[in-house]
């Protein structure tokens, strides 16, 4: 064969092959078409528009108060209080505010005159240790004599003693209790002012003369007649328990049974309001 027929036969070839290709690939095609479903037409959906939101309403703006101006005040000029007035501690202003308070007239002639205030702490305060202070009593002395009687050969106080005394309960009795605690009170400062100067301590007087009250309390109380015995020109109890007591409490015995109840009192009244 000669080279123009093998090109003729290699040209052949290829015309065939391409004529191949094109219907596989055109068979292929409505192959896969027909497979397919037919399309089906859709309405597009309405469009369905929303309203708009409306905007938001931005929180009022606080209306703008102006800031209250500044009030000064005006300083306060306080004006000094008046100058206490001293307090009259005088022998008669003191002894006057005490009779105030019970039988005036009964109870003036009993009370001494001079150096009430310190006559009374020294009293007190000898009191509350078991001792008196004869030179210091704030109460002028009964007039009448202590008497005794005799009988079986013994010596007995007689009650006509014990009777001295009953003008002086009276006076005290008379007394408001309260209002003898306010006079009290009154005239601490210069209480206290003559307790410091006597005392080594600086206690309260109050408690001083709490301890002179409770003192006098612990006086034992013993049936009359009492027996007693001369000594020298003094009398003593013949019962030796009597005899050791203190010479505060000896002083409140012999003023008999019924007077010491009444003291008592009045004493136990003053103590609870002291305290």
């Amino acid at each position: 064969m000669n080279e123009q027929a093998e090109h003729s036969q290699s040209l052949t070839k290829h015309i065939v092959l391409g004529v191949i290709i094109v219907a596989v690939v055109v068979v292929l095609y409505f192959w896969l078409s027909a497979d397919e479903p037919e399309p089906v037409a859709v309405e597009p959906a309405p469009v369905v528009e929303l309203p708009e939101p409306e905007p938001e309403a931005l929180p009022a703006e606080p209306e703008y108060e102006p800031e209250p101006e500044p009030v000064i005040e005006e300083p306060v000029i306080e004006e000094p209080l008046p100058e206490p007035e001293p307090l009259d501690v005088s022998d008669a202003t003191v002894k006057t505010s005490i009779l105030d308070l019970t039988n005036y007239e009964a109870a003036a002639s009993l009370l001494v005159n001079d150096d009430l205030i310190q006559r009374f702490v020294v009293l007190v305060a000898n009191m509350s240790d078991g001792e008196t202070a004869p030179n210091h009593q704030i109460l002028v002395p009964p007039t009448q004599n202590f008497r005794i009687y005799k009988q079986a050969g013994k010596e007995w106080i007689d009650a006509a003693s014990y009777k001295r005394y009953t003008p002086y309960v009276d006076a005290v009795d008379a007394m408001d209790s309260e209002i003898l605690v306010s006079l009290y009170e009154k005239y601490k400062p210069a209480i206290t002012d003559q307790y410091l100067e006597i005392a080594s301590s600086e206690d309260d007087f109050n408690y001083v003369l709490v301890d002179a009250i409770n003192h006098l309390l612990d006086t034992p109380e013993v049936p009359v007649p009492v027996e007693v015995y001369s000594e020298s020109v003094m009398y003593k109890y013949r019962d030796p328990r009597l005899e050791a007591l203190s010479s505060p409490q000896k002083h409140l015995l012999r003023m008999g049974p019924e007077n010491m109840r009444r003291i008592k009192a009045k004493l136990r009244e003053v103590k609870e309001i002291l305290q």
